[in-house]
């Protein structure tokens, strides 16, 4: 029997039954085999045309990695993050008391809320506009930040969410990178006008940006500092090395001195042929470093001094916590800018006061103070270095983040809306096109898992009796030292 078909022009065409058989089980049999060369990986469906078989790789993900799926292989990693991120609690810990400063950068909107308007007048100096809307992370870039400040903040707020999966409520915020602040309170008063909420590194008494832990959180990776879990523990070990009457009995520095003039004024307190300020100061020169493996700027190698320096730069520095971390007394030059956590720590407890007009004086005072009471000293240090350990690691870096986002959403007067042109940020899409340390450094700092216990306990706001004890407490300690400066000096003038 033969069956008829007409091709496209219509003229009969006859074909055998077996050879219509033999056709159907050739099909089968390549569909078949596609079918399995694709779950194999080897088929490019999208080169497949009119059964056109192309056996070739399968192209990979538009990254490359699975980022996530490969750090949570790395048992060793995990390991060492849950040391640091889930210390062993008998009961839910109460937040640091710089927690409570929360209250205060929020307070400009406290009686008005934040409106859509506040949120674009803020976008005139915003490097990027976060929103997150349920659970996810979705970010619009303005301009590019120094370095890549801009996209390790944000991979701290995607870890962030991997930590408190599900917790965070809706929010939409603008994000200046930059060093100084810019939201002038003088501007405000007396206005109909609010300020834009802002948030940023740093902020000063004059300004109202609000501050968020800064991107060296989870590594710098341009100056090859490792992220803060890892630092805070080579430091740590760095401390072990020296005990503290062992170490070098003056105050020691290194950083770059041409980025504010405070800086450059720093180095004329350096030793002489004709002075001994009690001090041995170094130029950091990056750009050297870099090309030698930065084998001079292990900073678990700078804990060998007995007094440390801390002094801003353009702004606050991030040298800050690695500079307490290391058991010295901290020099603090007195700063005109503050972080999230230094409003936490007193003069005297935690840091020894310097006077910015006359640091060189100030200076040689505080290492003879120290080295005439060498157990205070040793005190002032560890207390400073044990609160950046205790209550400044990556645990409380966290719960900071959570309750000011959490408090800030409060806030809002209208429903956060992602912008047509926004992206999503994951750990895959951030972490697979990472190249060299900037991609190590994302593995060493990404979360593997969520928290095994709930945010720290807010405290309460201060009142403003409590807040005002706070303050003059502060002031009267570092006054007291500069008695005790100005006698010292006294004293010595007047001896025969």
């Amino acid at each position: 029997m033969k069956m008829n078909i007409k091709d496209d022009q219509h003229k009969p065409v006859t074909f055998p039954r077996k050879s219509i058989v033999k056709a159907t089980v050739f099909i089968v049999v390549l569909f078949i085999s596609a079918a399995l060369l694709d779950f194999l990986g080897y088929l490019d469906f999208n080169a497949f045309a009119g059964l056109k078989l192309i056996t070739k790789r399968k192209e990979p993900n538009p990254y490359g990695c699975d980022f996530v799926q490969n750090q949570s292989n790395q048992t060793h990693f995990s390991q060492n993050r849950a040391s640091r991120l889930n210390p062993i609690r008998s009961k839910p810990s109460t937040c640091p008391s710089y927690f409570r400063w929360i209250h205060e950068d929020l307070r400009p909107w406290k009686q008005t809320g934040i409106t859509r308007g506040m949120i674009e007048e803020a976008s005139r100096t915003a490097h990027f506009r976060l929103v997150i809307r349920n659970g996810k992370a979705y970010v619009k870039r303005y301009r590019k930040s120094i370095q890549t400040r801009d996209d390790f903040t944000l991979w701290g707020i995607v870890q962030l969410l991997r930590w408190f999966p599900g917790k965070l409520p809706d929010l939409e915020l603008m994000f200046d990178a930059d060093d100084r602040p810019v939201v002038r309170s003088a501007d405000f008063i007396g206005q109909q006008k609010k300020p834009p909420p802002v948030f940023r590194y740093c902020s000063d008494d004059a300004s109202l940006d609000i501050v968020f832990p800064d991107w060296s959180f989870w590594g710098w990776a341009e100056v090859n500092i490792k992220p803060w879990g890892e630092s805070l523990e080579a430091i740590k070990e760095g401390n072990n090395m020296t005990q503290w009457k062992e170490r070098v009995a003056y105050a020691y520095w290194r950083g770059n001195p041409h980025v504010d003039p405070g800086r450059g004024d720093l180095l004329k307190c350096n030793v002489s042929e004709n002075e001994e300020w009690n001090t041995r100061l170094y130029i950091q020169d990056w750009d050297k470093e870099s090309k030698e493996g930065y084998k001079n700027s292990n900073l678990e190698n700078q804990c060998t001094h007995r007094y440390k320096i801390y002094i801003e730069g353009w702004a606050w520095s991030v040298s800050e916590k690695y500079i307490m971390a290391c058991d010295s007394m901290t020099l603090y030059v007195k700063p005109r800018f503050y972080d999230f956590y230094i409003r936490g720590m007193m003069p005297l407890q935690h840091y020894w006061p310097i006077r910015d007009d006359s640091k060189c004086t100030s200076l040689k005072f505080a290492v003879h103070w120290g080295n005439t009471h060498v157990d205070k000293a040793r005190e002032i240090g560890e207390l400073g270095s044990r609160f950046i350990r205790e209550e400044v690691n990556m645990k409380y870096v966290y719960d900071y983040m959570f309750h000011l986002l959490k408090e800030y959403a409060t806030l809002l007067k209208f429903k956060p809306e992602i912008p047509l042109d926004a992206e999503e940020i994951t750990p895959d899409s951030m972490g697979c096109p990472a190249t060299e340390r900037w991609r190590d450094f994302m593995a060493e700092s990404m979360v593997l898992s969520p928290s095994e216990e709930s945010p720290c306990e807010m405290l309460p706001p201060y009142d403003p009796l409590a807040l005002k004890e706070v303050l003059e407490r502060k002031a009267n300690l570092t006054r007291q030292v500069e008695l005790w400066e100005s006698k010292y000096f006294q004293d010595l003038t007047n001896k025969p």
